[in-house]
């Protein structure tokens, strides 16, 4: 008579564990995990931009051997090993690690995102009212505009003078910089703001940025405190109240990221959605020498307002650039180019909302992501019947999956949200479009598109652990 097999044993074997990453860790990892995430915090406070963020992937890349494409296009060769990097137009870039295989045969990718949630000046922002001065702003992607009153602020971006000098500024982050302030009403009088709904509390019009109170000197002038804020900016940059209307300044929370709870466990930083993917794939990318396949590290902008525009997903700049590396190996055809992009396999990297015991009405438990449980592939996304997703099929998941587990990956599946509850979308059916294989594969997180978010650390250092194995393509059987 065949030996019983235990309950536990025979649930191990045929049922799907879910684990906490941080039991999972290998000797020595969990000094790995803090490090990383000390690592990340520095790159977060030093890109709160996805201009930010660009300068400082190119400043790494560079450290690590990396060269522009006008550099490799300048001597007319390429060849496996090399190390390149494409900039586009200084909100999204590209890290190329040329592999054995020629690039006709598909590359390895991983896309992502670099910009968050946020409120943009307008163009023309400054006014006066009620003897302060105050910025006009149009916020930026899905945010929740209640969040953003009542919160120190810092100001950062790009003013081109009418010389065409470049100033790059930020105000707010030091610890000796003024911030800066989206006031709301008190309680006492907000009778009628109260019985709002949430969404009309604060309206997108409401949120001007108050930046000065002091006025200017002089009796025969009008808006005095206007007037004194562009002198303070006209002596320190040497601007006027026209050099706004060609400025892309942004307007995000003031201060560094943190670590969250007693056991520094976790990190609060803006714009985890989607630099903590980025991070994570920048680094992967950085430590990978001689692949057999290209692999590639795709960061882009736009994706929180549809990937749209010349620096979004959806523009030629990708192609482009394989195109000029085809025709680098000597591949000149269209044909070649489409066969590089259809033979690619590609992690869409973007974030996912986890379980948040505060709010558990709007996941589906046994179908969503939990925070400190590993990185998380998600099938498809969009919204209601699944309407604008990609949806990655059994074959590719399947190879997905066995890399993971052959590298110790700690991983788990999730959805983003109920049915009807909600959805989201990420720029995975864009590359798909070109006939890649392309699945979502990100960090889980908490508040999701607030000022604040929230992320563990172990999840990002599995995130980075399931990119860096993909780069690799490694499986065991």
């Amino acid at each position: 008579m065949a030996e019983r097999i235990s309950g536990k044993k025979r649930q191990e074997q045929l049922t799907k564990m879910s684990y906490n990453a941080w039991e999972q860790l290998a000797d020595g990892e969990l000094e790995r995990v803090f490090e990383f995430g000390e690592i990340y915090k520095k790159f977060m406070d030093q890109g709160k931009t996805e201009r930010e963020c660009v300068d400082e992937i190119i400043a790494q890349a560079r450290e690590r051997g990396f060269v522009s494409l006008d550099e490799v296009m300048g001597r007319g060769i390429v060849k496996p090993g090399d190390r390149i990097y494409a900039e586009n137009k200084g909100k999204a870039v590209a890290l190329f690690v040329i592999g054995n295989e020629g690039l006709e045969k598909g590359m390895r990718i991983i896309g992502s995102h670099l910009d968050a949630p946020r409120l943009d000046l307008k163009a023309v922002p400054l006014y006066e009212e009620g003897g302060l001065a105050l910025l006009k702003t149009h916020y930026y992607g899905g945010v929740k505009k209640y969040h953003w009153v009542a919160t120190p602020l810092a100001l950062h971006g790009v003013l081109i003078k009418k010389n065409g000098e470049k100033l790059s500024i930020v105000i707010g982050e030091d610890d000796q910089d003024p911030v800066f302030y989206i006031s709301d009403l008190l309680p006492h009088l907000a009778k009628d703001q109260m019985a709002k709904k949430m969404g009309e509390g604060i309206t997108g019009e409401e949120l001007n940025v108050i930046i000065g109170n002091i006025p200017y000197q002089g009796d025969d002038i009008d808006e005095k405190v206007k007037l004194n804020i562009l002198d303070l900016l006209n002596e320190k940059y040497g601007i006027d109240e026209e050099d706004f209307t060609v400025a892309e300044i942004e307007i995000v929370p003031a201060g560094k990221s943190r670590d969250v709870g007693l056991d520094r466990s976790m990190i609060a930083a803006h714009g985890h959605d989607d630099r903590v993917c980025s991070f994570a794939a920048c680094q992967a990318v950085l430590e990978i020498s001689n692949p057999k396949d290209t692999i590639v590290g795709l960061f882009v902008d736009k994706e929180e307002v549809g990937s749209m525009g010349n620096t979004g997903m959806e523009s030629m700049f990708f192609e482009n650039v394989v195109a000029e590396l085809l025709n680098l190996e000597g591949t000149t055809s269209y044909l070649g180019l489409r066969r590089s992009m259809s033979n690619s396999k590609v992690l869409s990297g973007d974030v996912t909302a986890g379980f948040d015991p505060n709010f558990p009405d709007v996941l589906d438990k046994r179908n969503a992501s939990f925070i400190g449980k590993g990185v998380t592939l998600t099938k498809y996304t969009g919204v209601k019947g699944k309407s604008g997703s990609n949806d990655a099929n059994a074959e590719f998941l399947s190879e997905v999956r066995s890399i993971f587990n052959s590298s110790d990956v700690t991983w788990q599946v999730g959805e983003l949200g109920k049915v009807d509850q909600g959805g989201g979308g990420t720029i995975a059916y864009i590359l798909a479009n070109y006939g890649a294989e392309v699945v979502d594969c990100g960090t889980p997180m908490l508040s999701m598109h607030a000022p604040i978010e929230l992320i563990s650390k172990v999840d990002l250092y599995m995130t980075y652990k399931a990119y860096k194995a993909f780069y690799q393509g490694i499986t065991r059987i």
